[in-house]
């Protein structure tokens, strides 16, 4: 079963984590409406929350990324699930503003694990020409995590209270976590690797590798491309995130439980991206294209595809 693809069935359990990964850092966003309405908060006070949870998110990216480095993805990875998924479900024991900018910051620095963690896993387990169709795969549960949210956690939220939404999608992480322990070895220590499977991953020439200094690293000018890409792109992502549910209940008069299938239309095509970005680029690369070249070539023709966007938006 799975003989030389189980490699697949690790990139299927990172795609399971990301897809937890977002449907808690959601919940808030759905239930924006129910919780101002509770506790009184204003745009400003949400504001704060969304901002709590993204500075934390920054500084996490860069401190438990050297921890996963130091500890390695099995352990670090599982340490990053237990950490975010128990300040998912703290979330239910707030009664204040300060009590969930408190819960927001710890589930965001936690959660800013994952990506790190999945990268260096796909690294560990795929060779180049198939990183990026394993990394637009595990990436796509950014948009999976983000439209099963709007559809199960209102109805938990009506019918058990908005507490049961955080802890139930909290507590998904440590069945998560069991698959993780039970399944996830380095190749070279995995019993259900096949030695085929192994030399196929590993068949990449040796790159060199080593600890580079910050100040090093920020005179790459491939540094400062990938951070003006993210800077550029991920405001818009984040507003879909956070404010996509209650500008759909403000502005269209949908009710909580009626804002699924909308969302659900924004990211079925964002998976199409993803997925089909990674595979175009991976489609590139065996036909002889550079990694560079391909993936160039990729970010180029997704950017291209919302030109259309930006036409309509000034006419």
């Amino acid at each position: 079963m799975l003989a030389g693809r189980f490699r697949w069935l690790i990139c299927g359990l990172l795609f399971l984590g990301v897809t937890k990964n977002y449907m808690d850092r959601q919940v808030l966003g759905v239930l924006k409406g129910p919780l101002q309405h509770e506790f009184g908060w204003n745009e400003i006070d949400y504001g704060n929350l969304v901002f709590a949870f993204q500075t934390a998110y920054a500084l996490g990216m860069i401190l438990v990324g050297r921890l996963i480095d130091r500890l390695g993805t099995r352990v670090g990875y599982a340490l990053a699930m237990v950490f975010w998924s128990l300040a998912s479900m703290g979330h239910a024991i707030a009664h204040s503003l300060a009590t969930f900018v408190i819960a927001r910051s710890a589930l965001g620095f936690g959660e800013a694990g994952v990506f790190p963690a999945s990268i260096k896993c796909v690294a560990e387990w795929f060779p180049k020409k198939e990183r990026a169709l394993a990394t637009g795969i595990f990436n796509s549960g950014t948009n999976i995590g983000a439209i099963i949210t709007p559809l199960i956690v209102p109805w938990i939220a009506i019918h058990l209270g908005w507490q049961w939404a955080f802890l139930l999608t909290g507590a998904l992480g440590f069945a998560w976590l069991i698959l993780w322990l039970v399944l996830y070895r380095k190749p070279e220590n995995h019993s259900w690797c096949t030695n085929a499977e192994r030399e196929y991953i590993r068949n990449d020439p040796t790159a060199p590798s080593g600890n580079i200094k910050w100040g090093i690293l920020l005179r790459y000018r491939q540094t400062w491309a990938f951070a003006a890409g993210k800077f550029m792109i991920d405001p818009i992502w984040w507003f879909y995130l956070f404010w996509i549910p209650d500008y759909l209940q403000r502005e269209h008069g949908l009710h909580l439980t009626q804002i699924g299938l909308p969302i659900l239309a924004i990211y079925v095509i964002s998976d199409v991206g993803s997925i089909g970005g990674g595979w175009l680029s991976s489609t590139m690369i065996r036909r002889g294209f550079s990694v560079n070249a391909a993936r160039k070539w990729t970010m180029l023709f997704c950017a291209l595809g919302a030109c259309p966007r930006i036409h309509l938006w000034f006419c």
